[in-house]
């Protein structure tokens, strides 16, 4: 009777594991596959967009930055005046033909470090986010002066952005130009800091996602790079 009992019970916690497992791989297979086709890894290389980013009188190129730093060690902010400066060297600000709306493909993110080609999409709701990294509505668009937000998914598009620091670059391809970024601030903020979305004197992209990267569940902060326009064609 009692090993009736027990086969009973292991049979019932069999089948409960069974069906806990179909259901977890369900949801993380729906998840890695999103992640899969947004994050197209090893299919873009930095020596594929050379041609675009070869020196043109419009374009302005910075002293090399220090190699990457830790994001526990926050950098701190370029003074304002020294931005000011470097921000009158810069193009003449890009003005698009006509403002994206909610949900439009604006154009993509290409990150050299990891060989990444990621879509932009105009609008940081779930909708946009579901397809690609989401440009913040109220924020200027790539190229121009202030502050242009980009926002992604720690588990989808931007999985391995912890890798990208101090001194890589962002590449902004737009039917309008490209735009090249390069990192001169690490942040680690809490969810609640609206400093990311502050104006900024010059031209800047700020790249932000949830963190830390391998937090299960709803992440309480966020990892912030901000990087400013270095090149532009």
């Amino acid at each position: 009777m009692n090993k009736k009992r027990i086969s009973w019970l292991m049979t019932i916690a069999a089948a409960g594991m069974i069906v806990f497992g179909l259901w977890f791989s369900g949801t993380q297979a729906a998840t890695f596959a999103k992640g899969y086709f947004l994050y197209k890894a090893d299919s873009v290389s930095a020596e594929d967009f050379a041609p675009k980013l070869q020196t043109t009188n419009a374009e302005v190129s910075l002293p090399d930055a220090a190699p990457n730093e830790s994001p526990q060690a926050p950098i701190e902010e370029t003074k304002e005046t020294k931005e000011t400066e470097e921000a009158a060297q810069l193009p003449k600000d890009i003005q698009y033909p006509t403002d994206p709306q909610i949900g439009d493909l604006m154009g993509e993110l290409i990150i050299p470090k990891l060989e990444a080609s990621l879509p932009i999409i105009h609008g940081t709701d779930e909708d946009e986010l579901e397809k690609g990294v989401g440009h913040y509505a109220d924020s200027v668009l790539p190229g121009q002066s202030d502050n242009s937000v980009l926002s992604g998914h720690r588990d989808t598009v931007f999985r391995e952005l912890g890798k990208v620091g101090k001194g890589d670059e962002f590449i902004v391809n737009t039917a309008d130009g490209t735009f090249t970024y390069r990192v001169r601030q690490v942040r680690i903020v809490d969810e609640d800091d609206r400093t990311v979305i502050v104006p900024k004197p010059r031209a800047t992209l700020t790249v932000s996602t949830c963190y830390p990267f391998d937090f299960v569940g709803y992440a309480p902060e966020r990892y912030i790079l901000v990087a400013d326009l270095i090149s532009s064609s």
